[in-house]
């Protein structure tokens, strides 16, 4: 267990990427226990061999094709034309076009790169400071993954065997507080300015957006009302929302049909890194089952807390940390083993905790040193990182203090699931 745990903390130290850290962490606990390394093998190929896994590719190659379409744009467009008026219109905008493309992409990184080059060149030209504006956009992007579909919450569920249906609507109320919140600090940061007020939207101008952005809001409904009422799978929503943003984007006239093996590539240099991260992390999980690692954990949680409160309030600190060093879908593979056996053991409901798993880590998309979201928004703006994590100090805070709530009412993150799943 010893060398095990030390392998792996002294590969992550030596900076060697995730995936070959616990695929080797795994072969050498396999040697020293002269366990057949044919099982690597077995182990590796079992890890993504998972239909729930099926709608990870498909959800990021409808995020692709759903930006090549030029779908975000429409949906900004239009969120711009419902909610501008309002103190800190744009800003709002940005929140309001955020939760809606999160019913298509299913992560941060799609929202940060794709709606943030639109967002961020709209609220320059409009007179917002820069630094709201990327501030805005950072916060807003973690939206993605917290409404349906997830891809993180597709990761979570597929380890874990929970169902993914459940995690997705589990998302719908915390997503639409994360809204919330975060529009209520534009507002109070924006109040008194009367230089980014604008006039209300006429009706006509608001039903011309309405009506160019229909067909890709109608993606939202597709997809949500497609698993709500059992229509389809979640694997099989996002099969639809591949097809259907190809439909949009060959009706917009956004692309040809000869672009689509570029949306492919595109789709598949993500899908590797992703996948051969899940198969280490199968093949590692087995080890920590044999080596009793999540026996040690559980112990060790069991002697110290009595309440399933305090045990989710020492795993929320956990994670933040880990947020702040480890890539998402890493750092689901690695804990989510390890924590299932601690959260069933103290009766709490595994669709809430993984909800605050993912919201855990999607903050962590936000504070260095390995912040994504920060780099991808650094890269678009060519801001200094260091500056730009510096702006989003107070909505981390916001988003933290979200967190703890939903930690200590669970109902936020399990009513809904529990309504929609109830005869199934």
């Amino acid at each position: 267990m010893l060398l095990l745990i030390g392998t792996f903390i002294s590969l992550l130290l030596l900076k060697v990427p995730v995936a070959f850290t616990l695929l080797i962490s795994s072969i050498v606990y396999m040697l020293a226990n002269n366990l057949p390394l044919e099982l690597v093998a077995q182990r590796m190929l079992a890890g993504p061999d998972s239909f729930p896994l099926m709608a990870v590719p498909f959800f990021i190659l409808a995020g692709n094709i759903m930006n090549y379409a030029g779908v975000t744009h429409r949906i900004f467009f239009f969120a711009n034309k419902l909610v501008g008026h309002l103190t800190g219109g744009l800003g709002h905008a940005t929140v309001l076009a955020c939760m809606i493309v999160a019913g298509m992409s299913g992560t941060a990184i799609a929202e940060a790169g794709g709606l943030g080059v639109i967002v961020l060149k709209a609220m320059k030209e409009a007179g917002y400071e820069e630094d709201f504006s990327v501030g805005v956009m950072a916060s807003a992007s973690l939206i993605g993954p917290i409404i349906p579909p997830s891809v993180p919450m597709v990761i979570f569920g597929a380890i874990a065997g929970v169902s993914i249906g459940k995690l997705f609507i589990a998302g719908v109320v915390p997503g639409f507080l994360m809204g919330g919140a975060i529009s209520t600090m534009i507002y109070f940061k924006c109040r008194g300015n009367t230089k980014l007020i604008r006039a209300r939207t006429t009706f006509p101008e608001f039903w011309r957006a309405f009506k160019d952005a229909f067909l890709s809001l109608f993606t939202v409904v597709i997809i949500l009302g497609g698993m709500i009422g059992g229509i389809f799978t979640p694997t099989e929503a996002a099969v639809v929302a591949t097809v259907y943003g190809l439909i949009l984007g060959l009706w917009y006239k956004a692309f040809a049909l000869k672009d689509i093996p570029k949306m492919l590539t595109e789709t598949s240099q993500v899908m590797v890194s992703v996948l051969f991260i899940v198969s280490a992390a199968s093949l590692f999980g087995w080890v920590l089952t044999v080596s009793q690692v999540g026996a040690l954990v559980t112990d060790f949680f069991t002697s110290f807390f009595t309440d399933k409160y305090m045990v989710l309030i020492a795993i929320n600190l956990l994670l933040l940390v880990v947020g702040c060093f480890m890539e998402t879908i890493a750092a689901i593979s690695i804990f989510t083993p390890i924590l299932m056996p601690v959260v069933m053991s103290f009766g709490i409901d595994p669709v809430h905790f993984g909800l605050l798993m993912v919201l855990n880590l999607m903050i962590g998309l936000l504070t260095p040193p390995v912040g994504m979201v920060l780099y991808v928004l650094s890269s678009v703006t060519k801001i200094p990182f260091e500056r730009i994590a510096r702006v989003c100090t107070p909505y981390i805070i916001v988003l933290i203090f979200l967190l703890y709530v939903i930690t200590f009412v669970p109902e936020l993150a399990t009513w809904l699931p529990n309504l929609a799943f109830a005869d199934r």
